[in-house]
């Protein structure tokens, strides 16, 4: 087992092991690298527009159950493809296939999956735009396309 350098002129080799085993901290390689906004499909913006593909179902991660509204969404910036939340009580009946939707990320933890939500980290706010929430609580009506 190696020990660190010690005596007088140590600060320099000292320098040199911290530069060097800062690679092993995975958030400081993730930062320095930029790989979050290489693989984030929204590229690095923190909402973006898409189009509705199809509507799913997801079941919840144990211990909860239940089918979770989801949809399947491509965006319409680069063409990728999320899944995304429809949240609220009764959102799955104002998305249709082909409807533009703008979603953000659900804010999980280090922008990964939130709560029982296996693999999606997206949220629609937005339908033909119109708030989702408006919509929910009664106060618009979905307008026609």
């Amino acid at each position: 087992m190696s020990k660190k350098t010690q005596g007088i002129n140590a600060g320099k080799r000292l320098v040199s092991r911290r530069k060097k085993f800062k690679w092993k901290d995975i958030v400081y390689k993730r930062k320095t690298l930029n790989l979050k906004k290489k693989s984030d499909p929204l590229e690095g913006s923190s909402q973006a527009s898409g189009i509705v593909l199809e509507k799913t179902q997801v079941e919840a991660k144990q211990p909860h159950s239940g089918l979770r509204k989801c949809c399947k969404v491509q965006l319409i910036k680069n063409g990728k493809q999320v899944s995304a939340y429809l949240p609220g009580d009764g959102a799955s009946k104002f998305v249709d296939e082909h409807d533009e939707v703008v979603i953000e990320c659900i804010g999980g933890s280090k922008g990964r999956a939130k709560g029982d939500l296996p693999g999606i980290r997206w949220q629609v706010i937005k339908v033909n735009d119109q708030s989702l929430m408006a919509l929910l609580a009664g106060r618009l009506e979905k307008a026609r396309k």
